[in-house]
């Protein structure tokens, strides 16, 4: 069993080692919902290319903050820089081009559309940038190849095992290039063998120079990532 000291130590070592341009910025940020506080003077930064753990027990604060980093709501105070823009300063306009373009997500229940091929679900991002067919089409089998289910491309997701519906969710995730992906508890529908495998191939993109934030309740999934952030009631500890 992995410790939260053992990721903290490990945390602390990378830091020391890690430069890089800011993926993602959280500057004491706040949010409150009626007058109930979620997060409280929460700072940190990830660096491009980083995978770094979101930690904590349940109702910590974890989805809040992952909302606020996928500018799907703003923080009560405090400032959260994506890929450099500062999210709320930007218009309604500005703010959904930044979700659309700069930002993946991987939901622990997949959120794959049931009545559209795994190649159909992977495309959506691209659909959304108007991408020209012929690239879409051979970024969508490229990005099926690396997640190693190319051969489910004309599959409707209700004929996946849930290692493969998260696969197909992960090349959603990363189709499109995203400045962040983040991931909200990618392993908490799997058994620890497709979570292992999940796990493994998240590792093998932020390798390549991919940034992720990952939530997760589980030291044994955050010893994949580089270093961990831990919260509680909040705050961060």
């Amino acid at each position: 069993m992995v410790s939260w000291a053992e990721l903290a130590e490990a945390s602390v070592k990378y830091s020391e080692n890690k430069a890089g341009v800011r993926a993602l910025a959280v500057l004491s940020v706040t949010k409150e919902y009626d007058s109930v506080r979620a997060l409280d003077g929460v700072s940190f930064e990830i660096a491009a290319g980083e995978m770094v753990a979101l930690v904590g027990p349940s109702g910590c604060g974890k989805s809040t903050l992952l909302n606020l980093a996928g500018c799907i709501d703003l923080p009560t105070t405090g400032s959260i820089f994506v890929d450099g823009q500062e999210t709320s300063r930007l218009k309604d306009d500005a703010l959904t081009a930044l979700r659309r373009d700069r930002i993946g997500t991987i939901f622990q229940f997949f959120n794959l559309l049931p009545a559209m091929t795994v190649a159909g679900n992977v495309a959506l991002p691209l659909i959304l940038q108007h991408c020209p067919q012929k690239e879409l089409d051979e970024r969508v089998e490229a990005a099926l190849e690396a997640v190693g289910i190319a051969d489910k491309a004309g599959a409707y997701p209700a004929q996946l095992s849930g290692g493969q519906a998260q696969r197909a969710a992960v090349a959603r995730a990363i189709i499109h290039k995203p400045a962040l992906v983040l991931a909200d508890e990618p392993t908490g529908n799997l058994d620890s063998h497709s979570g292992n495998n999940v796990l493994a191939l998240l590792r093998e993109i932020a390798d390549r120079g991919q940034t992720i934030l990952m939530a997760t309740h589980s030291p044994e999934a955050a010893k994949w990532c580089d270093r961990a952030i831990k919260l509680q009631d909040g705050k961060l500890v």
